[in-house]
């Protein structure tokens, strides 16, 4: 994937590893805020670009449906793999700004842009700018930000009373797993990869014990740190076991995980935010040979049996 140089698109594959071999994430550009003076929360001002095969795009669209939010913050989708361009809306233009990739949406925001050109992005219609684009402050922004509206769902995913327990959760889970699959993908080295694919496992693994007494991650009820992990166990099988070599355990072979992540998928209005094709798009379809495997066949809808921990 290239990135933006003083505002020009170079698709030259830019090194993603530090002389460890170890992969390092850039950290996101624009950390703005809904809720401060400049960005009121208003309904039909705002416009989330994403991905739907990319999990911390998928973050976004999860909470974007959980929320009950589509009268209020409208989306565009770009296409599954990611070609030359980066990320291309396809053949033709979308509809908010004309553009035809996701670098066209940086430049519009700031036309000498140097960086990748990532999802999610959170758009102002208004000011004609990004607002955001990290993914963990859309979803703490769409948690609440909009609350009171009509329609929108006034479920909290981030109570102050679980804040500390969630935050350590997410110290926990982001690096070894939600990032960890990536540092098992694009590790450069024996050692970097063994060193991350010791720790993912490691973690499922202690994640998996602790969901043996209680249903989700912090006790009874859904937070924050179920739908982080979840975006990374729905893709497991299907694209990180295989593609990125963690292939230790499938999901579908932890004892509480895989009834867990079920669990989750069947919550209202998440299963729709869960498109395969797309995921495999982009693991598969982004790299040579392109080829997008049949399998694995995996039931999310079966039925979990966790209620009773509730």
């Amino acid at each position: 994937m290239g990135m933006l140089i003083d505002g020009k698109w170079n698709d030259q594959d830019l090194r993603r590893a530090n002389k460890n071999g170890e992969f390092n994430r850039l950290q996101a550009s624009f950390r703005n805020q809904i809720g401060d003076d400049s960005f009121p929360a208003q309904p039909n001002r705002y416009h989330l670009f994403v991905n739907a095969g990319c999990p911390w795009a998928h973050r976004t669209i999860l909470y974007h449906s959980v929320k009950q939010l589509s009268e209020v913050v409208s989306v565009s989708f770009t296409e599954a793999a990611i070609g030359t361009q980066g990320w291309t809306f396809g053949d033709q233009p979308e509809p908010i700004l004309g553009a035809l990739y996701m670098h066209d949406v940086y430049t519009k925001a700031e036309p000498d842009f140097s960086g990748r050109c990532t999802v999610p992005v959170l758009w102002d219609l208004q000011q004609n700018t990004i607002v955001n684009n990290e993914s963990a402050d859309i979803i703490r922004m769409f948690n609440s930000v909009f609350d009171g509206l009509p329609g929108v769902d006034s479920t909290n995913f981030y109570p102050a009373e679980l804040a500390g327990e969630i935050d350590a959760h997410n110290n926990t889970i982001y690096p070894a797993i939600n990032n960890g699959v990536y540092r098992c993908g694009f590790a450069q080295s024996q050692r970097a990869y063994d060193e991350a694919f010791d720790l993912l496992f490691s973690t499922l693994e202690k994640i998996d014990q602790n969901l043996n007494h209680q249903r989700f991650i912090c006790g009874d009820v859904v937070t924050e740190a179920d739908w982080r992990l979840f975006t990374t166990l729905v893709r497991f099988d299907v694209a990180y076991y295989g593609q990125f070599r963690c292939n230790q355990r499938r999901l579908t072979e932890f004892t509480n995980l895989w009834p867990y992540a079920r669990d989750l998928y069947q919550q209202p209005r998440v299963a729709r935010t869960v498109d395969f094709a797309a995921i495999k798009g982009i693991y598969y379809g982004s790299r040579p040979p392109h080829i997008i495997p049949k399998g694995p066949s995996i039931d999310f809808q079966a039925a979990h049996n966790r209620a009773a921990l509730g």
